[in-house]
């Protein structure tokens, strides 16, 4: 039996799933979108798209990962928050995803926000510190998702280059 079009199948599902993990932070979208198109490149044998352009594709998506992981962290210190802020930002993130995008886009504000003010800070500490951890998730988010498109033009270069 072939496996092609059962393989072509799963690597669609894993980018398309990838793409929509980039905004729901449940979802590992950035390793989901690599793990389709090392699926689509096996499933014409790697002889178009080859160990070389997988490996640096592994690099962009680690690259990726570690804006995301760092983004929030960066930008809350720039405007000074604490643990509290990062801990009360990703409480708010899964918090969120219960609220559609709204909740995506204000959870890890006000998450940030309470965060902060458990720590005992004044409200305008706490809202600059909240502003920073947003500004930062926003920042990392932006980049994230430059870095999956530009995973998936390179891909689609080198298979039909």
């Amino acid at each position: 039996m072939e496996m092609t079009p059962l393989l072509w199948m799963v690597a669609a599902i894993l980018v398309i799933t990838g793409f929509a993990g980039l905004v729901l932070p449940a979802l590992p979208g950035i390793i989901l979108i690599f793990s389709g198109l090392v699926v689509a490149a096996w499933a014409e044998h790697f002889v178009y798209v080859g160990w070389k352009t997988i490996t640096f594709l592994a690099l962009l998506a680690l690259f990726a990962w570690l804006i995301d992981l760092l983004s929030g962290v960066l930008g809350a210190k720039k405007f000074g928050a604490s643990r509290y802020a990062l801990i009360g930002a990703s409480i708010g993130a899964v918090g969120g995803l219960f609220f559609g995008i709204p909740g995506i886009v204000a959870g890890p504000f006000f998450g940030a926000l309470l965060g902060e003010l458990i720590a005992r800070r004044s409200l305008k500490d706490a809202g600059l510190a909240a502003i920073g951890t947003w500004l930062g998730l926003l920042a990392g988010s932006a980049m994230k998702i430059a870095i999956a498109f530009t995973m998936l033009a390179l891909f689609i270069l080198v298979r039909f280059l």
